[in-house]
């Protein structure tokens, strides 16, 4: 079964409460599902040579989860605090390697 990240964007209008995100977190948890996630903060981009591009800055953190498929994962998006608020969740599978 892949797993997929959900990328939350800096964009809903209405901010989430920390007990948005706890509720959402621990129902997401109890469908066995959730395979971690964490806010995203400040960093750098670095590159050998050439123009560095500027951080990403419109995402503001991540939940990874297994799942059968996008599907699947799409309905895990009931409740979660920035979509639920209007704002944007990026969903991207993570390609088993061997």
């Amino acid at each position: 079964m892949p797993d997929y990240l959900m990328l939350m964007h800096n964009d809903p209008p209405k901010a989430a409460s920390d007990s948005d995100w706890t509720t959402y977190i621990e129902a997401l948890a109890k469908t066995g599902k959730l395979r971690g996630g964490s806010a995203i903060g400040g960093g750098v981009c670095r590159r050998k040579a050439g123009t560095v591009p500027s951080v990403t800055a419109h995402i503001g953190g991540f939940i990874r989860v297994e799942a059968e498929s996008l599907a699947d994962v799409e309905a895990l998006l009931a409740g979660n605090p920035v979509f639920e608020n209007g704002g944007t969740v990026e969903i991207r599978e993570l390609p088993k390697t061997s």
